[in-house]
């Protein structure tokens, strides 16, 4: 469905291309998702975005940084779980 979107936009969500990929019409580079090339665009291309691509920008990094922040968390606990299943394991067979 985005594809078609994509195809029929041209240079504001960028092009698809014959694999399914969407091209960033600034640079040619392609990207598997939307989400990844106004990341892309945001960082790359920021003084050529109008006012719709840096709304889509600004939306993709929001969720970019809460799953970041989701990864980081679970990390943190399972970092905890591994420092005391260590400490337990020594306290009990050590």
């Amino acid at each position: 469905m985005y594809m078609a979107e994509t195809a029929a936009a041209g240079t504001v969500d960028g092009t698809a291309s014959t694999d399914g990929r969407i091209e960033c019409a600034y640079c040619g580079r392609r990207f598997a998702e939307r989400e990844l090339l106004a990341l892309h665009r945001g960082v790359e291309h920021a003084e050529e975005l109008d006012e719709r691509e840096r709304e889509a920008f600004d939306a993709a990094y929001g969720d970019e940084e809460e799953e970041l922040r989701h990864f980081r968390l679970k990390a943190l606990l399972a970092l905890m779980a591994l420092y005391f299943l260590l400490l337990f394991a020594y306290s009990v067979f050590g």
